[in-house]
């Protein structure tokens, strides 16, 4: 019987590094301009973002389909957390000045771990040629990321232009792309889940930090009331995550893990924005629809990835089309309602927690009621 992959103590400390890295990157988010985040900004933040979760993709799913927890492999990790320090620094609102920092940092990581599939072929060519051929295939998309950046570096010099970035989407299309030929190299998924699910239990703890803000000033129905409602928000959204994962979903199901990181891609992400956009609730110099605008969709964001994991349920958890249609209806009421009494913070915020806590009831329905 195969012994089952347990997540090792560090790619839980490789895991922190990405932690302090996307909470770095969400400053920019807080560089306004005319009442709301500057668009130069979010586009530097949206790209940074994608490109750190694109590497953590990637050695997720190194390290669960072929990670050895060995010295040549604590000795990669340790080598990429601290070429990600350097990427940090050069995520800022004036990143022209680090674009070789960071990139650089990109480059080295990215033939770090194109070295790592590199030794892994060498075991496998022989032995196993399918394994191999899939092996070779991510080796190539790597190198090609690679000779992306370094092209940036002389146009970047020459024009002010950076093409890196393509090397990002390049490395997105291609996982899109290939998800069904890697179905052929399955990942551990039980392992898989319980990786994705401590990174999303730490971006929890960014979100834990940023209400504190709530609980500050004198004590009064007003501070109780606003700090309440923030904790009820976090712990909702943080119960309706574990539902899913402690209870609905399949952890020993067969599938390449592809679709299951990139959804949990996007939901780092509408985390992200639902930390930032609470603390924008508590900003008065952000303008009450932008704001407003900003926290719904990235609550919409968070709930359309937590439907879309669903696929992933044990099948007497799959939720049947009478719940389905009522979770859509309850989220297009919620927006409605948020847009239409937005300039009321104390109205907003519990029609937010009343949506969020109906949700997870309608999950927790899920689990107690199996489908028939």
């Amino acid at each position: 019987m195969e012994q089952e992959k347990k997540v090792e103590y560090i790619e839980l400390i490789y895991d922190l590094i990405f932690v302090y890295i996307i909470g770095r990157n969400n400053s920019l988010l807080h560089v306004m301009k005319d009442g709301f985040i500057d668009p130069g900004s979010f586009l530097t933040y949206g790209l940074a973002a994608l490109i750190i979760l694109q590497i953590w993709y990637y050695t997720t799913l190194f390290i669960n389909r072929f990670g050895e927890n060995d010295r040549l492999m604590h000795a990669g990790i340790f080598v990429n957390m601290y070429l990600l320090y350097f990427m940090a620094r050069g995520i800022r609102h004036d990143w022209q000045e680090e674009f070789y920092t960071f990139n650089g940092a990109w480059l080295l990581i990215l033939a770090n771990i194109a070295f790592w599939y590199y030794l892994q072929y060498r075991k496998t060519s022989a032995a196993r040629p399918w394994d191999a051929a899939q092996i070779k295939i991510n080796i190539i998309i790597i190198l090609i990321q690679i000779g992306i950046i370094l092209l940036s570096f002389p146009v970047f010099f020459a024009t002010g232009i950076p093409l890196s970035p393509l090397a990002m989407v390049f490395g997105i299309v291609m996982a899109i792309a290939g998800s069904n030929v890697n179905r052929f190299i399955p990942v551990d998924f039980n392992h898989l889940t319980e990786r994705v699910m401590l990174y999303v239990v730490f971006t929890f703890g960014e979100m834990i930090i940023a209400i504190t803000d709530y609980f500050e000033g004198d004590i009064s129905i007003g501070t109780i009331y606003f700090s309440l409602s923030a904790f009820m928000i976090v712990a909702g959204l943080f119960m309706s995550y574990g539902l899913l994962y402690d209870h609905l979903i399949d952890r020993d199901r067969e599938t390449n893990g592809t679709a299951y990181m990139m959804i949990h891609v996007i939901l780092i992400l509408s985390l992200n924005h639902i930390t930032a956009a609470l603390e924008f609730m508590r900003d008065e110099e952000v303008s009450e629809l932008p704001k407003n605008i900003f926290l719904v969709s990235s609550f919409v964001l968070y709930y359309i990835c937590c439907f879309f994991l669903m696929r992933y349920n044990k099948e007497e958890y799959i939720p049947h089309v009478k719940m389905t249609t009522g979770i859509c209806l309850i989220m297009a009421v919620f927006v409605i309602v948020m847009l239409l009494l937005y300039r009321n913070p104390t109205v907003t915020l519990a029609i937010t927690v009343l949506f969020i806590w109906m949700v997870t009831i309608s999950l927790r329905i899920l689990q107690v009621r199996k489908r028939k």
